[in-house]
């Protein structure tokens, strides 16, 4: 259950308005009154650290859109142990991308890696708006291909180094990120052991 843990305070939710039109850019090719059809559409949600939005084993029928916190996308291993497979902080889109798109069954969780505001939309809600305004379907994928590219990118700049080095790059790489989330996600998503990364921390 979806629960908010922050207060819904107007002027906040219109500052959340204003940040996701702000990335996608779309004050200059469209009116402000489709604007605010767009941000209708949209809903704010808060979740507290740990809370998932998105379990596996079902099809994504929605789309996050990162306003404030980290987003984790995880899945279990063949040992049943959760793995981080990357996060996703502030102006960032989030989904199971396939699952959203074909709408097929997900592996993949989408958990909030700490306190966290996102605006959403069902996928229904969104195709119907991607028919209105072609401008918003263009500015969105844009958006989810540079975080696509953003994410291999990342995964590859971690190839080839150890587990000391590994972390060093996170570290530079992510430190918000770093900040914010708990050491257990942080091993999770750099492969190695919790015990190991407190022993590479204490280094550090």
């Amino acid at each position: 259950m979806v629960k908010n843990v922050f207060p819904l305070i107007n002027s906040d939710i219109c500052y959340m308005d204003n940040q996701l039109l702000d990335h996608l850019q779309l004050g200059k090719v469209l009116p402000e009154e489709d604007q605010a059809v767009i941000l209708d559409t949209f809903k704010y949600r808060t979740y507290k650290e740990g809370e998932t939005l998105f379990q596996s084993d079902h099809i994504c029928r929605q789309l996050f859109f990162v306003c404030n916190g980290v987003l984790r996308i995880l899945m279990q291993n063949e040992n049943g142990t959760e793995v981080t497979h990357y996060f996703l902080s502030e102006n960032r889109f989030c989904t199971i991308l396939n699952s959203f798109l074909n709408q097929v069954v997900a592996v993949e969780t989408i958990q909030a890696a700490c306190d966290t505001e996102v605006m959403c939309i069902d996928r229904a809600a969104l195709m119907d708006l991607y028919a209105r305004y072609p401008a918003l379907k263009a500015a969105i994928e844009q958006s989810i291909q540079k975080t696509l590219l953003e994410k291999i990118n990342t995964r590859n700049a971690y190839l080839g180094y150890d587990s000391s080095e590994r972390y060093r790059l996170f570290t530079e790489r992510q430190p918000e990120i770093a900040r914010r989330v708990q050491l257990g996600d942080i091993a999770s998503y750099l492969g190695i052991t919790p015990q190991s990364l407190s022993r590479i921390r204490r280094k550090h």
